[in-house]
């Protein structure tokens, strides 16, 4: 479990509107939400998978090609 000691700074009605975090803390709260995202799109691309494969080197020149239209 991730431990964090924000720091909260308050507006002139007192209400918290901003957040300060250490950069360990910040850095750590980023790779998290990216591992996060990571799994989301395994997941979609799991659920959208038709089962077709190409061979490596036929999608390497599928790749190519495409950055050479642009």
């Amino acid at each position: 479990m991730l431990t964090i000691h924000p720091q909260y700074i308050k507006d002139n009605n007192g209400k918290k509107s901003l957040v300060v975090l250490s950069a360990k803390e910040f850095n750590s709260i980023m790779e998290q939400l990216e591992d996060i995202e990571d799994v989301r799109l395994y997941d979609t691309a799991k659920k959208n998978d038709t089962g077709e494969r190409i061979p490596m080197d036929v999608a390497f020149k599928k790749i190519e090609a495409k950055r050479k239209k642009k």
